[in-house]
Formats: structure tokens, C-alpha cells, sequence
């Protein structure tokens, strides 16, 4: 099957990237109701699949709003109002979804109407993004960003139609139409609103998934540039040596563990530090914001930011970053 979406001058005018909290919601969920580890992504579910399921969110409003397969409620994926909304901005968007849109997603899906309660669904996005997304977060955003900074400046050297082209196998540019082959949905410029809306994703791979709700802008999430990249350790030991020789030794050793989200009890095993000193050390690099802590049930997991990635990673996506900026 394929889907053809016609521009006018005035629809490429009105093209734009946007990094979305809410599509790395639903397709990491998605990607957890698999049978089978995705490949790309085997390292981060073996971490957030026993999470999600002690949390009992495998089993709640969320898991039958995206059960696995193809389709993806609408209302779950609002238009982002820039290029980098927050969740909370997103999350409000959806408590103020249509009744008609819920009602038409709904009936695709094995969930009554009735049974959709927005606060107890946003209660449990949230909940799911502190365990699953949130200790990952900098890293992520920072593929996603990287990949907005790469196709913004491919626009602005070879313009939209080269950087349309290039998006995906399956997404094709011809003659003014965006064309989709092998898609089990239709992307059409009468199902939606002018312009188009380009998400990147760390996890829609290998597909690209599509939203066609008029008036809104169409969106079109494809898989990041770097994906396979993801998850492999970035913590290079010459980098490691300097920033000890700035912050000292054993905080510069927690930082780089930190290249995996972690609890103060699983620090203190695998560097050999105390406890308490484990808990002081991390106070002090939060308050320095090298550190983030998240929730995760009664522990709390601690995560580098993209900060600490620059200082421990270069040459990564936080790195280049910062350097731009």
C-alpha cells in the first residue's frame, strides 16, 4: 500500500522538526509489549521492563491504550507547539484531547470510552516516564537534537526535498508528494492540516509512524540517525582521569558508572565506596548539576546529565552540543 501527501510552496514553508516527550512515550511502551527484546534497545529494556511491570503499568490504562501492533491512539501524541515541548506542556494537551477523538481512537482499540480517565492516564504516563525515560533522558534528547541539528542544516544546504527524501526506505519525495510505501495507514494532505510535523524517535525504528487528525499539521516520526548507538558505553578512561583530577576520584568514578542509571546501593557494590559515602557524593554532584535523581518505586535512580556526558564523552552528541552553543 502507499500513501501519497501532496505540498504546496506554502506546505514546505510550513515544515518544521520537533522532538516530542509523548512519541517516546508511546513507542518505548509499545516497544516493551513486544514478546520479543527489540535488538536495538535490548540493554535498556532488560533494565525498565521489571520497573514497568513491579509499577503494575503493564497492566493498567496505559498498556490497553497502546497494546502492541500498529495502531497508536492519536490523542496520545498532540501536536507539539515547538521544537521541544516538555512533557508536563504535552501531557496537558492530551487532558484536553476532543471527545470526539477519544471516541474515534477508542473504538480501534480494546478499551470503552467510558474507561478512559485522563488524570489516572496522565498519572500513569508520568509514572512511567520517571522509570523508563526520565534517568535516560539527556541522553536520548541528545540523539534527537543531534538529528534536528543534521537535517536543519542539510535544509539549509540542499533544501527540504533532498532532507524529505532521506528520511526513511520507505518515505519517498517526488515531484511535490511526499510518498509512503508498504504503509498499513494513509498519510493525505485532506485527512489533515497544511505543513508537515518531522519527530524523530529513539524508538519507532524500523518503521515510521504517522498522525492525520485535521486541522493539526500531519506528523511524521522516523527512526534517529545514531540509534544503534545508543546504548553502548560512552565513558572513555583519559576523559575519567581529568575531570578526577577537577572533582576529585570518587565522585569522577560514580559519574562514569553512572553511564548506566543507577540506586545508591548498586553504586556502593560496584565501586567499593560506603553507603553514606555514596549518598554525600551525589548530593554534591546534583547540586552541581552533573546528577539527576528519579523515582523508582522506594529507591531512587541516579543519572548523569548531558553535562557529565560532555565532560566524560567527547566527541558525543552532548559534546558537539555544547560546543555549538
Amino acid at each position: 500500500m502507499e500513501s501519497e501527501l501532496s505540498f504546496s510552496a506554502a506546505d514546505l514553508a510550513q515544515t518544521r522538526f520537533a522532538v516530542s516527550p509523548m512519541w517516546e512515550v508511546v513507542t518505548s511502551f509499545r516497544l516493551l509489549r513486544e514478546d520479543v527484546d527489540p535488538p536495538l534497545h535490548r540493554r535498556w529494556a532488560a533494565q525498565v521492563r521489571p520497573r514497568v511491570a513491579r509499577a503494575g503499568l503493564d497492566r493498567g490504562l496505559l498498556a490497553r491504550l497502546v497494546p502492541g501492533g500498529t495502531f497508536l491512539a492519536d490523542f496520545l501524541t498532540p501536536t507539539p507547539t515547538g521544537p521541544f515541548p516538555t512533557l508536563a506542556g504535552e501531557l496537558d494537551a492530551i487532558r484536553g484531547a476532543s471527545p470526539e477523538l477519544i471516541r474515534r481512537d477508542a473504538g480501534k482499540l480494546p478499551v470503552a470510552e467510558g474507561d478512559i480517565d485522563l488524570d489516572r492516564l496522565c498519572a500513569e504516563i508520568e509514572t512511567y516516564w520517571e522509570l523508563a525515560l526520565a534517568p535516560y533522558w539527556a541522553r536520548i534528547r541528545s540523539l534527537l537534537e543531534a538529528d534536528v541539528f543534521h537535517r536543519a542544516r542539510q535544509v539549509a544546504e540542499h533544501g527540504s526535498a533532498r532532507v524529505l527524501g532521506e528520511l526513511h526506505e520507505t518515505v519517498r519525495w517526488d515531484d511535490g508528494t511526499l510518498k509512503l510505501v508498504r504503509r498499513s495507514c494513509s498519510l493525505t494532505r485532506d485527512k489533515a492540516g497544511s505543513g508537515l510535523l518531522l519527530i524523530p524517535s529513539a524508538f519507532a525504528w524500523p518503521k515510521v509512524l504517522t498522525r492525520s487528525v485535521a486541522p493539526d499539521p500531519p506528523q511524521l516520526a522516523y527512526p534517529a540517525r545514531g540509534i544503534g548507538n545508543l546504548w553502548e558505553p560512552r565513558t572513555t578512561g583519559s576523559a575519567t582521569e581529568a575531570v578526577a583530577a577537577v572533582i576529585g576520584r570518587s565522585r569522577a568514578l560514580l559519574l562514569a558508572e553512572l553511564d548506566t542509571p543507577a540506586s545508591t546501593t548498586q553504586l556502593a557494590a560496584t565501586t567499593g565506596l560506603s553507603a553514606a559515602a555514596v549518598s554525600q557524593h551525589l548530593i554534591a554532584l546534583k547540586h552541581a548539576g552533573l546528577v539527576s535523581a528519579h523515582r523508582s518505586g522506594r529507591s531512587v535512580l541516579y543519572a548523569r546529565t548531558a553535562v557529565a556526558d560532555a565532560l566524560l564523552c567527547p566527541g558525543s552528541h552532548a559534546d558537539r552540543q555544547l560546543e555549538t552553543l
